[in-house]
């Protein structure tokens, strides 16, 4: 009973590590949302992604969640017409983020419910945990 619990925390401990390094990306991706070039022309910040891959702990015998890769978003980049920016191109355009706050906003708060989740999954285990401890105290 108790190796089961100890999986469950650690299961949940894998998946808070990870939803807390999506929450890091969403923040950078929110965080540059309006920044442009810095020369005429030059491409903004790039949206970044982050990928998710189960890993099998054969100690436990549990399946985890790690992180695969933070990639970019390949998506074409918007422009708007700004010609005092310093990053204006020859005719007054200037590229922006591939960034959509709505999307990010989106994505922050799955990965802060999924971590919710995660953070009372171990916290019930510990409390399972404790309780067993107490049973066997007093056998």
């Amino acid at each position: 009973m108790i190796d089961q619990l100890t999986a469950a925390l650690k299961i949940a401990g894998s998946g808070m590590q990870a939803q807390s390094t999506r929450m890091r990306i969403v923040s950078e991706n929110l965080a540059n949302a309006q920044s442009t070039g810095r020369a005429p022309g030059a491409d903004p910040y790039r949206r970044k992604t982050v990928t998710f891959e189960g890993e099998m702990d054969r100690a436990m015998g549990a399946s985890l969640v790690k992180i695969k890769g933070v990639g970019v978003d390949k998506a074409p980049f918007d422009v708007r017409h700004e010609p005092g920016n310093p990053a204006a191109d020859a005719n007054g355009y200037v590229k922006v983020p591939n960034v959509n706050p709505l999307i990010e906003m989106s994505d922050m708060r799955q990965a802060n419910r999924s971590y919710t989740a995660n953070l009372q999954a171990i916290t019930q285990a510990r409390s399972m945990i404790s309780m067993n401890i107490d049973l066997l105290r007093n056998s």
